[in-house]
């Protein structure tokens, strides 16, 4: 297993669209990240949203949200980000309109884990 941080960004057309479209998309992104588990191997450990202290868009770090992950392979990894990219919200766009993500593999720290 590799430890995993997905860093999602919020992109600026998620804050232009209306709330109509912004509702799809929040809808989209649960369906979208569902069952990680059950289609990746992707055990989740924790999540993080920073959308109190952190607001308009977020092209680079900081990031607004971020999820920590055990994933079993750079594959896994590399479809977990694929999400985004292929994900549609609606006839006409696709989640990586919204937000974008990247993956940081490590392994766990030694230290402050307890």
């Amino acid at each position: 297993m590799m430890r995993t941080l997905f860093c999602i960004g919020v992109r600026a057309p998620f804050f232009s669209a209306g709330a109509d479209e912004r509702q799809a998309v929040i809808a989209e992104s649960r369906r979208a990240f569902d069952d990680l588990a059950g289609r990746f191997g992707v055990r989740v450990l924790g999540t993080m949203d920073d959308d109190e202290l952190m607001v308009g868009p977020s092209d680079v770090f900081p990031w607004t949200a971020y999820i920590l992950a055990d994933v079993p392979d750079h594959e896994a990894a590399t479809k977990v980000c694929n999400i985004m990219r292929e994900h549609p919200v609606g006839e006409d766009a696709r989640l990586w309109k919204y937000f974008t993500i990247q993956a940081r593999i490590g392994r766990p720290l030694f230290f402050g884990n307890e």
